[in-house]
Formats: C-alpha cells, sequence, structure tokens
C-alpha cells in the first residue's frame, strides 16, 4: 500500500462515519431505493462493530479517509443465504491505482477470516478483473435493483 497511510477500524462514534457513508451513498445509492443520505449514515454506522461482522475500515492520510470497506452480514436483501459480505470497497478517484484498494480488501478478509469465516461474498457491476486478480471466483450474474452485476466468492483459508 501506499507510503503513509494507515488502515484504520472506523467506531459509531468515528467523525469520519458521514464522510464515508456519502461516498457509499453517491457510488450505490441506486441499489437501495428510497433511502436517502441519513438512513445511510444510518446504516453504516450500524455496520461500525468492534470486531468481526460487522466491521468497517478506512484508509487513512493522516486524519483524513481516502478510502474504505466493510465486512457486513448481509448485502444483498435477496440472499441472505450467502453471508458474510466485503461491501462498500470504495477509493477516492486520486488515489486510485495505487493498491489502496487491495490493501482494504485484504484487511476485510483477515477480519473475516479471523472471525472463523472460511467463505466470504461480494457483488460488483464492474471491477469483477480487480476481485479475480485477488483471488475471488465469479458465481453468478444477475439483476439487482436494474443493474447487471456479479456475485463473487473467496473461500479464506488460515494460510492465505
Amino acid at each position: 500500500m501506499v507510503s503513509g497511510l494507515s488502515l484504520a477500524r472506523i467506531t459509531v462514534h468515528s467523525p469520519h462515519v458521514a464522510t464515508l457513508a456519502g461516498w457509499a451513498h453517491e457510488a450505490w445509492g441506486h441499489l437501495h431505493p428510497g433511502r436517502g443520505r441519513a438512513a445511510a449514515i444510518a446504516s453504516l454506522r450500524a455496520e461500525c462493530g468492534a470486531s468481526g461482522v460487522p466491521s468497517v475500515f478506512a484508509a487513512m492520510e493522516d486524519e483524513r479517509p481516502v478510502g474504505m470497506a466493510s465486512l457486513v452480514v448481509d448485502d444483498m436483501n435477496d440472499r441472505a443465504s450467502l453471508t458474510p459480505w466485503l461491501a462498500s470497497v470504495y477509493v477516492l478517484p486520486e488515489w486510485r491505482g495505487r493498491g489502496v484498494a487491495t490493501a482494504l480488501v485484504r484487511r476485510v478478509e483477515d477480519e473475516a477470516r479471523d472471525h472463523g469465516h472460511g467463505l466470504f461474498y461480494l457483488y460488483t457491476p464492474d471491477q469483477q478483473s480487480l476481485y479475480r486478480r485477488l483471488g475471488w471466483q465469479a458465481v453468478e450474474e444477475r439483476e439487482y435493483h436494474g443493474e447487471t452485476v456479479t456475485i463473487m466468492r473467496r473461500t479464506l483459508t488460515p494460510a492465505d
């Protein structure tokens, strides 16, 4: 990862919750019809667990977040049998291409593995190549709230 960045667990009381929720709302709000910005903030705050599922992490440049990723119980309301999920992987445009997303994904994978999860899921409309490069496999392509997405799975082993 880029020198000078750190990964931080985001807590319920973090001053960055509204910023991170705003990024997620702007990027993926269309996948949650009827949910406004305030509800997005409340939803992210509920994902700020102390460890395990749920958890939210941010890549930080000093005290400023530049990226985020979450570990959540359920990220697709009609696939409740699949759990847990990597969700909300977002990096500010000016920080993309520097390994920030990879570091965030690996941190969330470690969190899932450390809490006994052997399978892990995500869905993405357009980042399949990134996740394939990181060891994820496509499970299903489908329409979700009007967008074509790929559900992917990662098997987590103690040696990863």
